[in-house]
Parts: C-alpha cells; structure tokens; sequence
C-alpha cells in the first residue's frame, strides 16, 4: 500500500457486520491501527466475532461504549448505521472524517491489482475458490470476501479475510448496495445476472458500469444478459453444451456433494453439489488461467476447496436425515440449491426463511416460479415467516401466501410460523433417505439454528 494508508487508525461502528469485519482485518493484517464497536457485544457475554476480532489484535467495544479516541483518523460506517448511534455522534463530535465501507473497500482496490467478482449469484463461493487456486500457486494473494473461507474458520479465523504479500487482491463486489461501481478493478468478472431485490433494467445499468470501470473484463457466456456485457475477452468461459468459448466445462457428474467436470481434457473434482458450482469453479479457473495459472495447478487447488459457511454445509446425516445449511435467498439461489441437493436422497424436505416484506412481495411470483419448476413429485417445500429485521416496513405479505401459491400449482407444500416448531411438524415426512435443506439469509442466527435444529433430529 502506497502512503494513503501509512499508519492509520481506524474504528468501524458496527465492526461485527460480514463485510465490515473482513475490511477491519484486513487492514489490521496490513499494519493498521483497528478497533471498532458492535451492538452484538455485550458486556459479559461472550460473542464468537468478537473473540476473533481480538485475536486479531482489533480491540472491541460495546455500542455506546466512547470507543472513538482522539488517535482515530478514520470512523468507517456501513449503510445500516445511522446518525443517531452514540458512536456518529460521538465521531462527529470530535471533527472525525466518517467513511462508508465501500469507500474504504474502493481506496483498497486502488492499491492492490484487484480481481473484483460480481454477479447475482455466486460472488462468495467464486471468491473463495480464486484465493484457493491463487494460493496454491504460490501468489499470496488477498481476500476481502462475503463469507468466511472454511479453511481459513478452522483456523480460529471469521475467515472472509486474509492480507497477503502477493500482488493480487480477491474482492467480492456488492451489487445490492450499489457499491460495485466504486470499484475500478484490473479485473471485473460478471457471474450472471437475475432478478434479486432489483429488477433487471437496474441491475444492468449497475454491471455495465462495473464493465466499464473494469480494465479487463470476463463474463459468463453461459448467461445471455452477462454475455450482453462481454467485451470478448479470450478469458470469457461457457459451460454450454456446445462449447462457444476458449474456456469450457463440460463432462459434469455429481456423486453426492462432490462434483466433476473437464476442461481442456484436465479433469477436476471439488467438494461442492451442484451444477452451479462448477459454473462458479469455471470463472474462478478462467481467472487464474488468464493471469498464469496452468489448468492443473488449478485443478490440484480445487480438489482440497473446503467451502465457505452456511453454502450447502452439511452439517451432518442423522437417523437416514441429511441436514444441509445454505445462504440461498433469492428465487434462482434456491432453485440451484435444492436442485444440487437432490442427488443426495430419494426425498428432499426444503425450508426457506425469506427476509424483508418488501423484497418477499417484490420476488412472490418469481420464488414460486422458479421453485416450482425444480420440486419433484415427492420433494416438499415447507416455509417460517418472515425474518423481519426492524425498521417501518409495511407487513402486508406473510411467507403462508407464498405456500398457498405453491398448492394451487399441486406441490407438497407447509407454513410453519414458528421455526422453533419445525422439527415436530417435519418429523411425520422424514423417510429413511431423506435431505432437509435450509434456506436463507441476512438473519445472523441462522447459523445456530440450523445446528440446534440438526441435534433435534
């Protein structure tokens, strides 16, 4: 980093946030002053990303605790931090300059040679698999990510974080907040686009400016609107029957939660379900080819990939029950995911906990479209209500509209209000070979929920 970033200090209010807590370590890796403050924390209580946090060398505070210190160049803010949080009023006060995440991320970018991965679906498996591969060859790369790396968990680690001494940055560009066109990476890749809490005219003008700002672009010919935007870079992949790029995957076959797949006659296998995770493998291989990683290298990273948490975590297999955990919460997302998760029994049991009642009447039709189409005669769709995260929204729409729209189309389909109940109402349809696949996000508890479900099996 050149001297913009020499020796400074800084807080994030709301430091336990995903995409705040992997800029915070990343700058502390990086040799700078962090401390920061959550309303998780409290005093007494232990809290797991607090302790990782301190770990890290990056003091912690509770809210309101006068964290801010007259050291302090930079407070950083992510979008859900308003003007009335002790800490703004606090920095404000003291004449601090306030940033907002994406601004930090942004300046980030600017001093490293950044590979920004974007796209509706897929951006954080993408970016795990990239660093992977690029650390496996020996590069040393950086990951400022939206989940945490497996590998990197196991360590003690949040793990969506890591400073490398290599040149290469892995960055997971947000298109849901607009950031993604702060960012003027070397390299933009463009996974797909679908229709996600925006619609798709927006969408576009928000990836075709991250095109622009991009000085290398590669897209996923595979997908028609991403294939709008290609600027027909050689690195450009496919995972189409008739291969209509240089890079191609083709031969796919999943056994279980492993995968497999070709290109370029090397053969890889990863421990990921699903057709989706090999377009996801594919970009992050054509990536690395691009910059000098041989294809066999790249397959050698991948065949020890250990996945990011809560994307298709298998948290364990229980009298004949499979419990899988996964981040899906848009229409596409969830199709994929109980399509990869198929092969793993004869029945799935699917739950989905959606969040925000706008987003939910906004996507009700396409949810039950794209669900639909995937279920299998004697797979189920069961739904919570749901997850409503405070503020003035209008409570207009209940997750039970949703299932009835799933009856009227013949599906097997169940509201159960209160997840808490799930388990007891479930346990009639488990068969001896069955999969029970939770959905959802933006909830933080969901995490342990699906572990403390797990033990009810």
């Amino acid at each position: 980093m050149n001297n913009k970033f020499s020796k400074n200090s800084y807080f994030f209010i709301g430091i336990a946030g995903t995409g705040m807590s992997a800029i915070a370590q990343y700058l502390k890796a990086a040799g700078h002053t962090v401390a920061g403050s959550d309303r998780q924390f409290q005093k007494d209580q232990f809290n797991e990303s607090k302790a990782a946090l301190e770990a890290e060398g990056i003091q912690c505070f509770e809210q309101g605790a006068n964290g801010i210190s007259d050291d302090v160049h930079v407070v950083v803010v992510s979008t859900a931090i308003e003007e009335s949080v002790p800490e703004v009023q606090q920095a404000r006060a003291l004449g601090k300059p306030i940033k907002k995440r994406s601004e930090i991320l942004a300046e980030i970018v600017s001093q490293k040679k950044t590979i920004a991965i974007g796209g509706t679906s897929g951006k954080s498996t993408t970016t795990a698999m990239l660093f992977e591969i690029l650390s496996h060859a020996g590069l040393q790369p950086s990951v400022i990510g939206g989940a945490g790396l497996t590998r990197l968990i196991n360590q003690g680690k949040i793990g969506n974080a890591a400073y490398g001494e290599g040149e290469w940055l892995v960055i997971e560009a947000d298109e849901s907040d607009g950031s993604i066109v702060q960012y003027h990476p070397e390299i933009g890749v463009l996974l797909n686009v679908d229709k996600d809490h925006q619609d798709l005219d927006a969408l576009m003008e928000l990836f075709k400016t991250f095109q622009q700002h991009s000085k290398n672009f590669i897209v996923n010919l595979s997908h028609p609107l991403a294939a709008s935007l290609s600027t027909k870079n050689a690195a450009d992949f496919d995972v189409e029957e008739s291969a209509i790029s240089s890079i191609h995957a083709d031969g796919f076959n999943q056994e279980g939660s492993s995968i497999q797949f070709n290109v370029k006659g090397v053969r890889f296998s990863i421990n990921s379900p699903g057709k989706h995770n090999m377009e996801n493998a594919l970009a992050a291989i054509a990536v690395a080819n691009s910059i000098g990683v041989d294809l066999q290298t790249a397959a050698d990273a991948l065949k020890g990939y250990e996945g990011i948490y809560r994307r298709h975590q298998v948290l364990g297999e229980k009298n004949g029950i499979t419990v899988i955990d996964d981040f899906a919460h848009n229409p596409v997302k969830c199709a994929r995911s109980i399509q990869a998760c198929q092969p793993f029994s004869e029945k799935l049991i699917a739950w989905f906990q959606p969040h925000g009642y706008g987003p939910t009447r906004f996507l009700r039709h396409d949810f039950v479209e794209e669900i639909s189409a995937v279920l299998r005669p004697q797979d189920e769709i069961w739904m919570s209500e749901i997850y409503y995260a405070g503020g003035t929204a209008v409570k207009d729409i209940s997750s039970n509209d949703l299932i009835e729209d799933f009856k009227k189309r013949g599906k097997s389909a169940f509201f159960v209000e209160d997840r808490n109940q799930l388990v007891a109402c479930m346990r009639p349809h488990f068969t001896p070979s069955t999969t029970l696949l939770l959905m959802g996000a933006r909830d933080p508890s969901l995490g342990s929920f699906a572990k403390s479900l797990f033990e009810l099996i």
